[in-house]
């Protein structure tokens, strides 16, 4: 019996609770700013992956970058340099959902933006199926903005950009399934696919190295000075990917991810 067919058969139950579904712990512990190729679709064979039962965010950013869940335009004092769980659960709400109601479904998508299920019907955000917020970053000073594996000493809690799992082998093969999105206006929608071994459904995505190397191809969006940007940052779990089977179900995982500004020959600016 294939991936489809098994997946259908469960699906038939539509009236299981909540609590009942099968859930993942998503950790998104610390996001610091500082200024498989294979023909195999994997999926769940039970529809629904995981629950947010808790999403710890803390955005913290460097002397020349701030942030804030709204423009404020140039009013540095409106920015500051963290953005809390507290503040993307009230986003949540504000669009009518929460990180206690969230679920993560597995999904897919080929350009970070769109996303289908395994049937290839379209799925809205933050409604069974990937987490999406908005928030706005301003610096002052001109920038590229890139992910960084390398952390900060002067800013608590930040180790570097890690996609992480506490949970044994097999579930700890969820690291490879999970994506995160950027997308701006001017930018477009680079893709991060941690571990990443070959791109699935035809996304272009890039990884990071350990020590880091800057170049063009792990731009995020770029800032001019004292310009806020909106940014819309995505997470899901993608269905396509080999390793998204039944045996990461009901993993923990740990999402840090750390931000850092470049220059226009990619060198980080002190």
């Amino acid at each position: 019996m294939g991936f489809f067919t098994k997946t259908v058969s469960k699906m038939t139950n539509e009236k299981v609770t909540l609590k009942q579904r099968k859930r993942m712990i998503v950790f998104v512990a610390v996001i610091t700013l500082l200024s498989m190729v294979t023909s195999t679709v994997a999926w769940f064979t039970v529809n629904t992956f995981a629950g947010v039962d808790k999403l710890d965010l803390h955005i913290s950013v460097s002397a020349q970058l701030k942030v804030a869940m709204q423009d404020y335009g140039t009013d540095l004092s409106k920015y500051g340099k963290t953005i809390t769980n507290e503040m993307v659960d009230q986003y949540l709400r504000d669009h009518g959902t929460s990180l206690q109601e969230l679920i993560l479904d597995p999904v897919t998508t080929s350009n970070g933006t769109r996303f289908v299920n395994q049937r290839g019907a379209e799925r809205e955000p933050n409604k069974r199926s990937y987490l999406e917020f908005e928030c706005y970053f301003i610096a002052t000073e001109e920038m590229w903005v890139h992910l960084t594996s390398e952390g900060s000493d002067t800013i608590e809690n930040d180790e570097g950009t890690k996609v992480t799992s506490s949970s044994p082998a097999p579930k700890n093969d969820v690291v490879n399934c999970v994506r995160v999105s950027y997308t701006t206006d001017s930018d477009g929608t680079p893709i991060y696919e941690p571990n990443k071994s070959g791109s699935v459904n035809g996304q272009n995505t890039f990884d990071i190295s350990n020590p880091m190397n800057y170049s063009n191809e792990t731009r995020l969006f770029h800032l001019e000075e004292m310009k806020p940007k909106k940014v819309t940052i995505r997470l899901w779990v993608d269905g396509e990917d080999p390793q998204c089977d039944d045996d990461v179900q009901e993993a923990e995982l740990t999402v840090a991810m750390s931000f850092v500004g470049c220059d226009e020959t990619n060198t980080p600016i002190s």
